[in-house]
Formats: C-alpha cells, sequence, structure tokens
C-alpha cells in the first residue's frame, strides 16, 4: 500500500488520545491527528523521528496524520512502526487480494466488515471447493522490555469477545483465524500479553485449542530517497501462546 508524500518530525507528545504534536524539520510545530485509540505502549516515544501524512479535506480541522515512528533498537539499528491503526486492514486486504498469505490464498471471493452474532469480524473468504473463512484482525506495535512482541498494549474486552465468536464459528462447522499484522519492524515473533490481559490470553488458548487458527505477519516498509514510500505484509512470524513476559535480572 503506498504512502502518500510523507513529513518527516520530531515527536514532542501524544496527549487525549488522538492528538500529537510534532515539530517540523524547519522548527514549526503543528498539531496531528493520532489515529490510533489505544495505549501505545512502547511506540508512543517522544523525541523519536516521526512521519505525518498531509489531510486533503479542506474541512478537517488536523492538517495531518501521524502515520509512522522510527525506533531505536538495541543493535544501533532503527525499526519504523506504523501506528496508524486505520491502514491495518487495508494492508491485510491488499495481501489477501495478491494471494500473499499461503494459508489462505485460493479464495475467490473477499467481503469486508462481515455480520456474525451481532458483532463483525474483519474478512470473509470464500472458495466453491475450500467453503469460507472469517478473519479477525490486529494490529501489533507493542515491543517488550525482553524483546518480544505482545498483543494487546492494553485490556481489551472487545478483543476477547472477538475470540469468542471465532470459538462459536469453529464449533458450527466453519474455518476461523485471527490474523496478527505486526506493523513494528524490531517485532520478530508474538505472544498474548498475559500480563496486561491475563482474561485475553486465556480465551486464545482455549479458541485456539477449538480449533481457531493463528497467523502473524510482519509489515515491510519500502524507503526510496529517505522516504517511507509503500508498507505491505511480507514475512510470516512465529506465535507462542504460552510466552511470559520475561523481566531483566
Amino acid at each position: 500500500m503506498k504512502y502518500p508524500p510523507l513529513t518527516p518530525g520530531r515527536l514532542i507528545r501524544r496527549y487525549k488520545r488522538f492528538l500529537a504534536d510534532v515539530e517540523l524539520v524547519g522548527g514549526e510545530v503543528v498539531m496531528a491527528h493520532c489515529p490510533n485509540t489505544g495505549s501505545m505502549r512502547s511506540v508512543d516515544v517522544p523525541g523519536c523521528r516521526v512521519w505525518l501524512s498531509p489531510s486533503t479535506n479542506p474541512a478537517r480541522k488536523l492538517g495531518w496524520t501521524w502515520e509512522l515512528i522510527e525506533l531505536p533498537q538495541p543493535d544501533g539499528s532503527m525499526a519504523f512502526a506504523s501506528v496508524n491503526t486505520g491502514r491495518t486492514n487495508a494492508i491485510v486486504e491488499e495481501a489477501l487480494a495478491a494471494q500473499r498469505i499461503p494459508e489462505l490464498s485460493g479464495h475467490a471471493s473477499l467481503r469486508r466488515e462481515v455480520p456474525v452474532d451481532g458483532g463483525r469480524l474483519d474478512f470473509r473468504l470464500d472458495d466453491a471447493s475450500q467453503g469460507a473463512a472469517f478473519v479477525e484482525v490486529k494490529q501489533v506495535t507493542l515491543k517488550e522490555i525482553d524483546g518480544h512482541g505482545y498483543f494487546p498494549a492494553s485490556v481489551t474486552v472487545r478483543g476477547a469477545r472477538h475470540l469468542e465468536t471465532l470459538g462459536e464459528l469453529v464449533a458450527a462447522g466453519q474455518r476461523a483465524l485471527l490474523l496478527f499484522c505486526v506493523t513494528h519492524g524490531g517485532i520478530h515473533d508474538v505472544a498474548p500479553a498475559a500480563h496486561i490481559d491475563p482474561r485475553y490470553a486465556e480465551t486464545l488458548r482455549r479458541v485456539v485449542e477449538r480449533g481457531v487458527e493463528v497467523l502473524a505477519y510482519g509489515c515491510e516498509i519500502e524507503v526510496a530517497a529517505g522516504e517511507p514510500r509503500d508498507i505491505r505484509l511480507g514475512r510470516p512470524l512465529p506465535v507462542s501462546l504460552r510466552r511470559k513476559l520475561a523481566l531483566p535480572m
């Protein structure tokens, strides 16, 4: 998925969930929309370089949207992390349409925001020979102090409800999957964050035992002339259902 032209700056602060103050290269401080209502734990790091997209809507109050942040890694490198949760499903949909997720390839049709038991799941894939597959997508950006990736970054009652829905679909004879879309380039594996939301972690383990499938894929960001140009779903990543956060001694 291609980005519009992006503008770099330095994060000053994120506040009131939806707002971020950013200092642009020339010294101007702008207020940007933060399209992420979660805790943003590990990716809300003042002083780091961020990338903003301009708004083309003249009726919008804020002229900028916070898209990416660059985070220092233990080996001295930098990793991009996409903080715009509004792009996550589009990234996955693009990969599904291009048949770039082997576990979900071969489908003949794709539907978005599918009503299921009073709620909605992100995708339904249909194929005459394989039947239906229901997919719920979760963005992962939480890299903990032990170097591993975790979800969720805060307690999520809604997320646990999605897991229950997936489990009910499997019990009814359908195929159901949870797909972790990892948008932090420094994350190389994923586990449920039992130290943050033990109910979610236990629910995930329970529905997997019932037959719900879990996938994790990392995102790759293409950079040209020093500017991020494209983000797409790339490498598959391992998922560990029982890993616990290891605190440093």
